[in-house]
C-alpha cells in the first residue's frame, strides 16, 4: 500500500470552515455521482417484468441480502417469490433516474416494486427499500425465514438491525478510505479497522455458541450479515483480509463457509454483478433457467 500526498487544498492540520458548502468535488471513485441533495437528475421510468416482484438493484453487499432472500424462498417452493432483477448502475447515476426515486427518495439500492401488493386505492404496487425493511417484508410476505419463538424471534430482529447500524464502519468506514479514498490517511484507516476488528469479535463470540445468528435456525439476520462480514473473512471483499487478519475469526469462518455452501446463495449473489469472473455475472435476471443461459460467460462466447 503505497501512500500519497495529500492534494494542496488540504494541508496538515485541516480547519473546517464556521459553515460547510459543497464547492467542489469530493474525489475518489464515487466523485460524480456523489451530492449533498435529493430527488432525480433525469426522467427515466423503471422497466417492469412479467413477475410480481421486481427488483431494481446491483450486486453489492447490499443488494446480495435480497437476491439471496428471493432464491431461498423458491428453493422453498415459494412460486411467488419469482422475480425480475434490474441491473441499477450507480457509477453513472441510475439510481437518480425518476422512477427509482419515486420507489427509494433515498437513492440507495436495493429497491423492490411488489406488484402483487395494491396498498392505494388506485392499485399501485407496493414500493420497499431499505436491504433489511426488504428482508423483513418477504419474510412476512411468505412466512419463511423469520422464526416464530418469541426468544428467536427477537434475536433475529437484533442481529438483523445490528448489521443495518454496523454496516456503515465497514463500507463507509473501511471499505472507503482503505479501497477508494484518492490518498491514504492513516487516522480513519485504522479507525475503522479498529472498529471492524471490533465488529468481527463480536460476531466470532457469538457463532462460538451458535450455529446460526438466531441461534439453531438460518434466519433473514444471516441473509444480512454473509454478504458483508462472511464475505470479508472469506477474503472477497475490498482485499482487506489479509490486513485485518481475518484467519483469527474461526467461528465466523465456519459459519462463512456454511452459508457461502448453500446452492440459493450460490445464484443470489451473482445477480446484478457487473465484476467478477465472468460465469459469476447475471447482470440481470428475468428467469430461473437465467442462471444457465445468460452469464456474461454464455452471452459473450467465452464458456
Amino acid at each position: 500500500m503505497t501512500d500519497k500526498t495529500p492534494p494542496p487544498n488540504q494541508p496538515e492540520g485541516y480547519e473546517p470552515p464556521k459553515v460547510w458548502t459543497w464547492d467542489k468535488e469530493s474525489g475518489g471513485r464515487f466523485a460524480n455521482i456523489n451530492r449533498p441533495i435529493s430527488g432525480s437528475t433525469h426522467d427515466k421510468e423503471l422497466s417492469v417484468g412479467k413477475h410480481p416482484l421486481q427488483l431494481y438493484s446491483l450486486g453489492t453487499p447490499n443488494g446480495q441480502k435480497v437476491t439471496i432472500m428471493l432464491e431461498e424462498l423458491l428453493a422453498l417452493g415459494h412460486k411467488g417469490a419469482e422475480y425480475d432483477a434490474w441491473l441499477i448502475n450507480i457509477g453513472t447515476g441510475a439510481q437518480f433516474s425518476s422512477g427509482f426515486v419515486s420507489v427509494n427518495p433515498n437513492s440507495k439500492i436495493p429497491a423492490l416494486m411488489d406488484h402483487s401488493a395494491p396498498h392505494r386505492a388506485q392499485g399501485d404496487p407496493q414500493p420497499v427499500f431499505e436491504s433489511g425493511a426488504i428482508l423483513l417484508y418477504l419474510a412476512e410476505k411468505f412466512d419463511a425465514f423469520l422464526p416464530k419463538e418469541p426468544a428467536e424471534r427477537t434475536a433475529c430482529m437484533s442481529w438483523l438491525f445490528w448489521q443495518m447500524g454496523s454496516a456503515p464502519y465497514l463500507g463507509g468506514g473501511v471499505g472507503h478510505f482503505y479501497a477508494y479514498a484518492p490518498f491514504k490517511m492513516e487516522y480513519p484507516i485504522n479507525r475503522f479497522a479498529m472498529e471492524v476488528k471490533r465488529q468481527l469479535d463480536v460476531l466470532d463470540k457469538h457463532l462460538a455458541q451458535n450455529e446460526y445468528f438466531a441461534g439453531d435456525e438460518y434466519s433473514i439476520a444471516d441473509m444480512a450479515i454473509w454478504p458483508w462480514y462472511g464475505v470479508l473473512v472469506l477474503g472477497g471483499l475490498y482485499d482487506a483480509g489479509e490486513f485485518l487478519s481475518v484467519h483469527e475469526y474461526k467461528n465466523m469462518l465456519r459459519w462463512s463457509k456454511q452459508i457461502e455452501a448453500r446452492q440459493a446463495v450460490k445464484r443470489g449473489r451473482i445477480v446484478n454483478r457487473p465484476r467478477g469472473p465472468l460465469s459469476e455475472q447475471l447482470l440481470e435476471r428475468h428467469d430461473a433457467s437465467d442462471f444457465e443461459l445468460r452469464t456474461q460467460d454464455k452471452l459473450l462466447g467465452k464458456s
